[in-house]
């Protein structure tokens, strides 16, 4: 059949701007016919192993009658399109390659709209990758858990921009996790920024019992608490009071201790420790009640031993 390439084999390249692309006119059963390459301009770049195109990108790596093999140096947009393979047969024969040039994304940018935000707060972050071709997807990580965003495009000729919008409502679990904004794209492999959140919360308080270590809270007994408070910002102000009465006299506070030295059945009631920080203010209760003293029993008056003796009859 007249004009087609059925002798006549190559590939489609796809090559990474600035590399190299290597263009194969190959034929299957050679009779020494021409072979010839052309460009999207149909303009011949090698006749045979000679360059008419006054081109130094353009070098012969192979030249036989079966092969014309050319690579083309620091490939840039510009020469995309498509490349004849010709052979000079009688009627001639031509089939084409395509070669697609990837642009990787120039930069990789995360934008936080607060760089510190409060538990419960939805927070909005950005990440744009410039000027790639394809147009770049870009996924979200939080710490290792994905999470999906919204992804807008932008067609600068031949490049496109992609921002992704992420919506995330965070706790204080998520203060000093990073946040990763990855890029899926042909041409570049693990492409990613990351920033660390920063989350402010209120405090988290806990009191605990330091003496009577094991044990009761017995009445004439002494009784030692502690309170732990941790937020961000660290709390500043820590108090003690007892919920629905006045503090007994004889309790000593001292800091984030609370002693008691002579447990009274009046101390019975609920203890509370109370933290506050720029966020807002927390508390942990701790429910006292007294026992009476421990009894001692007498020691018995008399003790009585029974042995029985089995008689062993030997015979």
């Amino acid at each position: 059949p007249a004009g087609d390439g059925q002798n006549l084999v190559t590939e489609d390249v796809t090559v990474v701007e600035g590399d190299v692309a290597t263009i194969s006119c190959r034929v299957k059963n050679s009779d020494d016919s021409v072979i010839q390459l052309l460009n999207p301009n149909r303009q011949t770049i090698y006749f045979r192993d000679f360059r008419p195109l006054k081109d130094s990108r353009f070098q012969l790596v192979n030249f036989s009658n079966s092969e014309l093999r050319v690579s083309l140096t620091n490939v840039s947009i510009s020469d995309e399109g498509r490349y004849f393979c010709q052979l000079y047969t009688d009627p001639p024969q031509e089939i084409y390659t395509t070669i697609t040039v990837l642009v990787p994304p120039r930069n990789l940018v995360i934008d936080i709209e607060k760089e510190t935000a409060v538990e419960g707060e939805e927070i909005e972050l950005n990440c744009t990758a410039m000027a790639s071709r394809p147009a770049t997807t870009i996924r979200w990580f939080k710490g290792n858990k994905e999470l999906t965003g919204k992804s807008e495009v932008e067609r600068w000729s031949d490049m496109y921009t992609v921002t992704s919008q992420l919506l995330l409502k965070v706790g204080r679990e998520d203060d000093g996790v990073p946040v990763i904004c990855l890029v899926d794209h042909p041409a570049v492999k693990d492409l990613q920024t990351q920033r660390y959140l920063e989350v402010m919360y209120k405090p988290q308080v806990r009191v605990s019992q330091n003496y009577p270590l094991q044990g009761l809270t017995r009445e004439g007994e002494p009784l030692e608490l502690t309170c732990t408070a941790f937020g961000k910002p660290q709390p500043t102000d820590m108090r003690w009071l007892r919920v629905d009465d006045e503090m007994p006299q004889h309790v000593v506070v001292s800091g984030s201790n609370l002693l008691i030295s002579n447990l009274n059945k009046t101390d019975n009631g609920t203890y509370r420790c109370e933290a506050s920080n720029a966020v807002g203010k927390s508390h942990a209760d701790y429910m006292l009640f007294v026992y009476d003293p421990p009894t001692t029993i007498p020691p018995p008056t008399t003790t009585t031993t029974t042995t029985t003796t089995i008689p062993t009859t030997i015979t």
